[in-house]
């Protein structure tokens, strides 16, 4: 994408109704509005279901849509990426959606203990060196980050194209003791996926497919 498109994209996300660009200070110094408050800017009661690292935002979207009793938050970095999300729900317009730019490790700076009911986790860099291990998303830093934010059994659900990131996962879970709910090796060659996770896929799960990769999916808790 060229630098012009990229610039477009950043202005028109100023613009959307359902984008919000907190500061990494706003975060830090816990001024930021929606913490804890984040049932007021949906006006209702719903539950509320993350998805981080949401790219383009075709899970949230896709997931928005099947379920109008929920509230939905994309959470991305890359803001010329969650644009496309974001004017896609607009378009349809859903209003159970939004989109917040902001870096995944700060999430216990975005919500409120107990404000989370689920977490998705779509197609995250397995971050495979030894060195980039604080990165990968499912260590055990990030859980704890989790389950502060989660609901007592709010689930996270992992979906993945890494064998790699699929069974370092699994691993850590089974010495944490959490409890695993469902984990798919190939969701779409084995039973028992939950329709969300086969019925939705992204611009880049549609890639793996056609190379002939299987998609692994987790389903657990963070005890």
């Amino acid at each position: 994408m060229g630098s012009k498109n990229k610039l477009k994209r950043f202005e028109q996300n100023s613009s959307f109704s359902n984008v919000i660009q907190p500061t990494r200070d706003e975060l830090i110094e816990g001024k930021f509005e929606f913490k804890g408050k984040w049932r007021s800017y949906f006006n209702n009661e719903n539950p509320i279901v993350v998805e981080l690292g949401c790219g383009k935002g075709e899970y949230t979207v896709g997931l928005a849509q099947r379920n109008a009793s929920k509230n939905f938050i994309g959470v991305d970095i890359k803001g010329a990426r969650l644009w496309r999300g974001a004017k896609t729900a607009l378009e349809k317009n859903l209003e159970n959606v939004a989109f917040l730019r902001t870096q995944i490790e700060l999430i216990d700076l975005i919500f409120s203990e107990n404000e989370v009911d689920e977490i998705w986790i779509t197609f995250p860099d397995p971050q495979i060196k030894y060195k980039r291990t604080k990165h990968r998303l499912t260590n055990k830093a990030f859980l704890q980050k989790y389950k502060f934010v989660l609901k007592d059994k709010g689930v996270i659900n992992l979906k993945t194209d890494s064998e790699f990131m699929h069974g370092y996962t699994l691993g850590l879970l089974h010495g944490l003791d959490c409890e695993i709910l469902n984990a798919n090796h190939d969701v779409y060659r084995n039973e028992g996926s939950p329709k969300e996770v086969v019925d939705i896929q992204t611009f880049y799960e549609k890639q793996y497919l056609e190379d002939g990769k299987p998609i692994t999916y987790i389903k657990f808790t963070v005890n």
